[in-house]
């Protein structure tokens, strides 16, 4: 019993320090995100989606992979996220992370349409939201030039993604 215990204890610790680190790594631009002080509880409360958004999620069965193969997964995650968070932000596309399993899309007629996560190829991934339509989701790693072709895909954005505003000439 007292083992247990002590597993639970490590479990639990190890499992804050993830959410953590999810929170630091996916997103290098803290100012991009509204996120609470919560971060933990943020993470593993389902998302509730208004407005276009691209959820990168990691679920708790990403911790069962081989620790070497979940690094690794966790690592491209991560940078390719990193890589395609300025056109997100451009096109004014929200960047959320979650470690629920379950995401909630907010549809015109005030009800809610329910996304699970769980289930699928791999426990991580990308959910792309435009509420009012279809989600799309991808699970595992992409490549940033294969994220922003989805990307540009699923929300319309044009190949040339790097909007400036018009130059005033007197």
């Amino acid at each position: 019993m007292r083992n247990l215990l002590v597993l639970l204890a490590v479990a639990a610790c190890r499992g804050k320090a993830r959410d953590a680190q999810v929170r630091h790594t996916l997103l290098p631009d803290p100012d991009s995100l509204d996120v609470p002080d919560s971060e933990t509880v943020v993470l593993k409360t389902p998302r509730v989606v208004t407005e276009p958004s691209v959820i990168v999620f990691w679920l708790a069965a990403g911790d069962t992979l081989n620790p070497e193969d979940a690094n690794s997964a966790y690592d491209d995650l991560t940078y390719y996220t990193q890589q395609i968070a300025p056109t997100l932000k451009t096109n004014n596309i929200t960047l959320l992370p979650t470690n629920s399993d379950t995401v909630y899309i907010q549809l015109a007629n005030h009800k809610r349409r329910a996304v699970l996560l769980s289930g699928l190829d791999y426990p991580f991934g990308y959910l792309f939201v435009d509420p009012g339509g279809p989600e799309r989701i991808l699970t595992g790693v992409y490549s940033d030039d294969d994220l922003l072709d989805e990307l540009r895909a699923y929300f319309d954005i044009s190949t040339d993604s790097t909007r400036t505003a018009p130059r005033v000439t007197t």
